[in-house]
């Protein structure tokens, strides 16, 4: 406070014709009050940390990080001292509790399972919700029954479904495929990722190369 306490807003002395002068004197307080303000804007840009306590302001290259790490992740959690239990990713039930864990040491607010609106007669759950940056999450996970293909088809069917959730504005699509059953990862991701009727739509495979 004591930048504001400082500033000058009458004339230090007595003068002949007032006006002015205190005029004067008011529009150089009103001069340095912005200075200071833009002094403390430029501090809090520069400074604040906006990820405590709430999504960071790019939610989506966070996630991205979180899904680019995960196999790591799971790889790691293999190795328990005196080989104790572990969480095995053997199914998108597997991934979708990992992700759910690792969501959190980012986002305090992970909602998951909300109902999507209906599309072609049937419904079905959102894996995750992130609402205040409007961002959903959906996970799959190849196997020997689910392959590109099976996987191709399922994300257009959910990328039609949610472009009319109310809550998405963005959808980031993770496929796991620690198998490597997809031969060339980046021609999935690049077919899908895009703008689809005004849905951002991102998806990520991961491991890339095995």
């Amino acid at each position: 406070m004591g930048d504001f306490t400082g500033i000058q807003w009458t004339p230090s002395s007595a003068v002949f014709d007032p006006g002015p002068a205190y005029a004067k004197v008011y529009s150089a307080g009103v001069q340095s009050v912005n200075a200071v303000l833009r002094s403390m804007i430029d501090e809090i840009d520069e400074y604040w940390d906006d990820r405590a306590g709430q999504p960071s302001a790019d939610a989506a290259s966070a996630v991205v990080a979180l899904c680019d790490r995960f196999h790591l992740v799971a790889r790691q959690l293999r190795s328990r001292h005196d080989s104790r239990a572990t969480l095995e990713v053997e199914d998108e039930y597997d991934v979708q509790d990992l992700l759910h864990a690792l969501l959190k040491t980012s986002f305090d607010d992970v909602r998951a399972e909300e109902w999507t609106p209906s599309y072609a007669g049937k419904s079905a759950r959102v894996d995750f919700l992130l609402k205040e940056s409007k961002l959903v999450i959906e996970t799959k996970k190849t196997s020997k029954s689910l392959g590109v293909k099976g996987i191709g088809d399922q994300l257009l069917v959910d990328i039609m479904r949610y472009k009319s959730h109310p809550d998405c504005g963005r959808l980031i699509c993770f496929v796991y495929d620690p198998e490597g059953r997809i031969g060339n990862p980046k021609s999935i991701e690049t077919d899908l990722t895009g703008t689809h009727d005004d849905l951002d739509v991102l998806v990520i495979v991961a491991p890339k190369g095995m």
